[in-house]
């Protein structure tokens, strides 16, 4: 089931009917919950219901474990277990998702070497998913570890927490810390929390059904007949996959916060207009913040952070890129990304520049300055460079475009066949006009400031009309494979 189907259309509005006014108190409200968001992944594919339960249940024991050696004074022994958990779910992880990847890639680089080898490939579908709610499992067991919170004995809640069905398959990955104390505490319906909900919901809807899946349906025609394109129309599609993914990926955030407020529940942000970015470490924050947080607060932190040599810095902002990249999927593509992006953040770091840039870019005025404009336009295009990248469907294919790409000299004209892309060029710059004017605001469709209902109303319609205009294609999620 995803968002933009007919089935999530019908499901939201009865499951909403039934968690408020017939499932009342907190105990079965949190077992409706499970109930419902079990359901919801099932739709994708039952068996991995297994998984997913195995999962939670394996980081709530262990929690509890934990929890009564630290209690105990016996750390080492809750240290153990702690990694034990990390290992366990790693290994489910990887084994889905990386044992064919490398399995293939050693026997590429023993054949490079002269060396005949063989390896099994396993037959596995990829648990839609797995990767976001794994995380959030994993957080849990260490922050109970390092004492941020305690050990919850409330299974109901735990289930609920990992499998709360608006973040369940994409994000944000939440921790415990926010999300698993709001499943332990009633909750009251508040009208105007669902109303901005509903607000989000339909943003999210626009920016997936309008611009995300009708930029990929000429992203996905050049990119996967690369060899026939110039170089002009390449950078063109590198450009329109900049705000496929930006639309898919931060449209399905909005959605699942929004979802999240008709249930009186608050998500945290994952996207804060990145596109503004003024450099990459502004991007960086701004981009998948729930992802690039985790990776921060349990492999950079611990790796000494920015606190140690000037070697070790390098190596830590390396390792937390590349296992970025490798987190999106068992390609090399994805390591080269996040290499890529490590290349451009390392020196911001090792020059102290790379917080130099923590407030809203042309705060208390409307438009930028001139060194603010040209300074978000070359962070774009280098962010644009990454997504080719990322978008290739191999190293070979990559190198190849960028070499067309870069090469400007050999571009030629291709915009007098931008005709029947206009309508998805002007929804794009609607989009960026209404996050302009929405960037210091606490999301980018938040229109509370527009007193005239009549105005909101013309606004709301509109979104609607090009949302039902544009739809039918029902076009899946990217970030679901990941």
């Amino acid at each position: 089931m995803i968002f933009n189907s007919l089935e999530y259309l019908i499901f939201l509005p009865v499951v909403f009917l039934l968690y408020w006014y017939v499932f009342k108190s907190l105990r079965w409200q949190n077992l409706f919950v499970v109930v419902v968001s079990y359901f919801f992944y099932g739709m994708w594919d039952c068996k991995f219901l297994l998984l997913i339960a195995f999962t939670t249940l394996c980081s709530f024991v262990t929690g509890i474990v934990i929890g009564s050696d630290v209690e105990k004074g016996n750390v080492s022994k809750a240290k153990a277990v702690c990694v034990s958990n990390v290992v366990i779910n790693l290994l489910i992880l990887g084994i889905f998702k990386y044992y064919n990847f490398f399995a293939d890639s050693f026997v590429s680089f023993m054949s490079y070497l002269g060396i005949s080898v063989h390896a099994t490939s396993l037959k596995l579908i990829l648990p839609v998913g797995i990767s976001f709610y794994t995380f959030q499992a994993l957080s849990y067991s260490i922050d109970v570890y390092k004492g941020k919170l305690a050990a919850t004995r409330d299974i109901i809640s735990f289930f609920a927490f990992i499998s709360f069905f608006p973040q369940l398959v994409a994000g944000p990955i939440e921790r415990a810390t926010n999300l698993l104390p709001q499943f332990a505490k009633a909750r009251i319906f508040e009208y105007d929390k669902a109303v901005d909900g509903m607000r989000l919901i339909l943003w999210g809807l626009f920016k997936k059904i309008v611009i995300a899946d009708n930029c990929a349906e000429f992203v996905d025609k050049v990119f996967n007949n690369y060899e026939a394109h110039n170089g002009s129309t390449l950078a063109l599609a590198g450009l329109f996959f900049a705000f496929q993914i930006y639309g898919d990926f931060s449209g399905y955030s909005d959605i699942a916060i929004g979802t999240a407020k008709l249930f009186g529940i608050s998500l945290r942000d994952n996207f804060r207009m990145p596109y503004f970015s003024r450099d990459i470490a502004e991007f960086w924050k701004r981009w998948h913040i729930s992802l690039n947080k985790w990776f921060v607060d349990y492999v950079y932190i611990p790796l000494g952070g920015s606190r140690c040599s000037k070697i070790l810095v390098a190596r830590n902002v390396f390792v937390i890129f590349l296992l970025s990249g490798l987190w999106h999927g068992a390609n090399w593509t994805y390591v080269a990304w996040g290499a890529y992006h490590a290349c451009l953040f390392l020196p911001l770091i090792m020059l102290n520049l790379n917080k130099r840039n923590t407030d809203v870019v042309a705060k208390d005025k409307k438009c930028p300055s001139a060194k603010e404009f040209f300074s978000m336009l070359l962070t774009f295009v280098l962010v644009i460079i990454g997504w080719i990248i990322f978008r290739a469907d191999n190293i070979t294919a990559a190198y190849d475009i960028l070499a067309k790409v870069l090469n400007v000299a050999s571009w030629e004209n291709t915009w007098f066949s931008m005709t029947y892309k206009t309508p998805v060029i002007i929804a794009i710059f609607l989009c960026l006009i209404v996050e302009w004017i929405n960037r210091t605001r606490a999301h980018s469709f938040e229109f509370s400031w527009i007193k005239n209902k009549y105005v909101h109303f013309a606004m709301y319609y509109f979104i609607v009309a090009c949302i039902v205009l544009f739809s039918g294609q029902n076009v899946t999620f990217i970030y679901f494979q990941f």
